[in-house]
């Protein structure tokens, strides 16, 4: 089967692990291409979970589209940070270092809510959503918007309607989300790792 017809899923799960595979190669590297790709998948994903996630998918792209823009054709994820670095730009508001953090935070909520999803069971994937937004973002949002985020969580499609959405049943819905879990997290750590190596790095964890 092409590519451009696989189950959003499938293809999130297969492209997350091209992305982790990079990471545990002999000589780890990323290329910024590699994963605005995966990423731009996983924003369609954030679009399945309703409209009032509407505003959260367009968030999620508009930071991979900031990453991919500030990138240079052959820049790695570890050249794009160094290069800000040396060029006194990664603490500015649109870097592409501070962007490629917040995109990082949503692969981190995407990642706890299929934990929350495999662990929890039950047909209400509120309480999944819920733990992934405060593991991820709530830290990093003002009270009015945390507000409105926990506000709009009922409006949320059932564990039923959403496997409907996606074409899938419960074993392979299942052994998906166990595999994207398993990838997610060495592309996060890896993630991590290249900021925690750099002076200004915590720093730019920190911010918003």
């Amino acid at each position: 089967m092409e590519r451009k017809r696989e189950k959003l899923l499938t293809r999130m799960t297969d492209f997350i692990k091209e992305v982790a595979d990079c990471v545990n190669s002999p000589n780890p590297s990323v290329e910024v291409h590699r994963l605005v790709h995966y990423c731009r998948i996983g924003s369609t994903f954030v679009g399945y979970l309703g409209l009032p996630f509407k505003f959260a998918q367009m968030e999620f792209l508009s930071k991979v589209n900031d990453l991919d823009k500030g990138a240079r054709p052959d820049d790695t994820l570890e050249t794009l940070i160094d290069r800000e670095i040396q060029q006194n730009l990664a603490k500015k508001p649109y870097s592409s270092s501070r962007s490629l953090i917040r995109v990082k935070r949503s692969i981190v909520m995407l990642t706890v809510m299929f934990e929350q999803m495999l662990t929890k069971g039950g047909n209400s994937i509120v309480d999944a959503v819920s733990k992934s937004y405060e593991k991820s973002f709530a830290a990093y949002h003002g009270w009015a918007t945390r507000t409105a985020i926990f506000a709009s969580l009922p409006a949320l499609p059932t564990r039923a309607k959403l496997m409907k959405k996606l074409h899938e049943n419960e074993v392979s819905m299942t052994a998906k989300m166990k595999s994207f879990v398993d990838s997610s997290a060495v592309v996060v750590n890896y993630i991590d790792s290249l900021f925690h190596s750099r002076e200004l790095g915590q720093q730019l964890l920190e911010l918003i």
